[in-house]
């Protein structure tokens, strides 16, 4: 895995979380216990902190990346899936991001919801939650 320091900022890889070993983290990233970053998934917290919830996964080839001024928060028991682009955006818990999927800078994705497959979330869009 590449662990890159961006900033002065350095990413926090608890010991309970698994990350690939050709995944990326970069910049202020936290992963909280039983989460874990799959191959090829970029997880860049450049102009911002990235925050990724207990128990939730980051899918192969995967994007995470914060906007200007904006983080990204992902929730408990989440699923980023394949090939996701997740930008400056907070997304619930229990919440699922269908693979080839986009949530743009600023949306905010409820709780237990699903982003469909190959969908692509409006900027500042909210979604339902339950």
């Amino acid at each position: 895995m590449a662990v890159i320091t961006v900033y002065g900022k350095t990413p926090d890889v608890g010991s309970a979380a698994f990350v690939a070993p050709n995944a990326t983290l970069a910049g202020d990233v936290v992963l909280a216990a039983g989460s874990s970053v799959w191959y090829g998934a970029v997880v860049r917290g450049d102009t911002g902190a990235i925050r990724i919830g207990k128990n939730s996964n980051i899918q192969d080839n995967a994007v995470l990346h914060t906007g200007p001024n904006l983080g990204v928060t992902i929730g408990k028991n989440v699923s980023i899936g394949h090939s996701a682009v997740v930008h400056g955006c907070t997304v619930g818990d229990g919440a699922l991001i269908g693979m080839h999927a986009t949530v743009m800078n600023g949306a905010v994705v409820g709780k237990m919801t699903v982003v469909a497959a190959g969908a692509r979330g409006a900027r500042k869009h909210r979604g339902p939650g339950r």
